[in-house]
């Protein structure tokens, strides 16, 4: 098959996505290792676009969810592919803003009895006292938008009204979006790989993720953690806690009605239950770190090749049937393509 990783100049990006280019070459060699023919195209204007849609590749595999060009609207890749009658990996911009917008996933899953933490959101100067907050301290601060720790520090962590107010300023002057404000949840930190297979079942791997203690002695995983690469990550021995994990994993990709995959974060209260707390519809894929192929390998002993091969079998699944004698024609000039393209 002809397939394609789109990705743009992502450092700057805050939102989720494959990571780095050494994370998208990463997959570009496993996929390559599958006998696929496949590049990796980096796009910075919309010509790029432009350029894919000339080729018309089998399916295009989205390492972001959009470009950004300045003062212009984002162009969101699964629209894009969409409209052009391009096959394309994971899930429609519909569901994706629930990636996107940790709030909008929390209302859609609460109305189907799905439990997530309490919250409310709020911008600098909307409370005047403690006596106005609609949660009870201590609560837990970070953006609504963002992915892979922006924002989160032992600051997230606010025992009164004064601290409340000074996070809420700090984030706000950077995100310059309501800051999403929850309980605090004092139990352990959960995340869920989940990946739907061509017969419509679902792999589910369920792994905890154990934060280094800080300086103030609270376990956060936040953007200094995950940079740094400090977290444990443990597989699940309690049957009991892996059932509901599973279960509320599954409800949640089922409830926002994700395709292909997606990673989906849980959290436990003191007693043991489990909260939904956001989902990452294009998970983190740096091979030996990211959490969602780490947590397929830890739980299901899966590798590196057999997660990316499972991630792309639904979508190589809706590619109408092709005769073998030219798919083999096409695989005898996989060489001949760049290595990687750059718009």
């Amino acid at each position: 098959m002809n397939i394609e990783i789109i990705t743009t100049p992502n450092e700057e990006l805050k939102e989720s996505g494959f990571g780095s280019l050494k994370a998208c070459n990463n997959v570009l060699e496993s996929i390559r290792n599958m006998g696929h023919t496949v590049i990796l195209t980096v796009c910075s204007t919309k010509n790029g676009l432009e350029e894919v849609v000339k080729r018309n590749p089998d399916i295009v595999l989205l390492a972001v969810k959009y470009l950004s060009f300045g003062n212009e609207n984002n162009i969101w890749l699964s629209d894009y592919f969409a409209k052009h009658s391009i096959n394309y990996s994971a899930s429609s911009r519909e569901v994706l803003r629930f990636d996107s917008d940790k709030v909008l996933a929390k209302q859609h899953l609460k109305k189907s009895g799905i439990k997530t933490a309490d919250y409310f959101t709020a911008i600098p100067g909307q409370y005047k006292s403690a006596k106005e907050l609609p949660i009870s301290f201590p609560l837990f601060l970070k953006p609504i938008d963002a992915a892979n720790g922006n924002g989160i520090d032992d600051l997230s962590f606010v025992t009164n009204f004064t601290e409340f107010e000074s996070k809420i300023l700090s984030l706000h002057d950077t995100f310059k979006l309501p800051i999403l404000v929850e309980e605090y949840l004092e139990g352990k930190e959960f995340t869920v790989a989940v990946i739907e297979t061509t017969n419509g079942e679902l792999i589910v791997s369920p792994i905890e993720i154990i934060p280094l203690v800080s300086t103030n002695g609270l376990r956060i995983l936040g953007q200094q953690a995950k940079k740094d690469d400090t977290e444990v990550l443990k597989k699940i021995k309690d049957d009991s806690m892996k059932i509901k994990l599973v279960k509320l994993a599954t409800d949640a990709f089922n409830g926002l009605g994700v395709r292909d995959y997606g990673r989906i974060d849980i959290k436990t209260n003191k007693a043991g239950e489990c909260f939904f707390m956001e989902a990452n519809l294009v998970p983190g894929m740096t091979q030996g770190s990211s959490y969602f192929p780490k947590a397929c390998e830890i739980e299901n002993e899966l590798t590196y090749d057999n997660v990316i091969e499972l991630m792309l079998s639904k979508g190589l699944n809706r590619i109408p049937y092709v005769q073998p004698s030219l798919i083999n024609t096409a695989l005898t000039h996989r060489d001949i393509l760049p290595y990687a393209i750059n718009f």
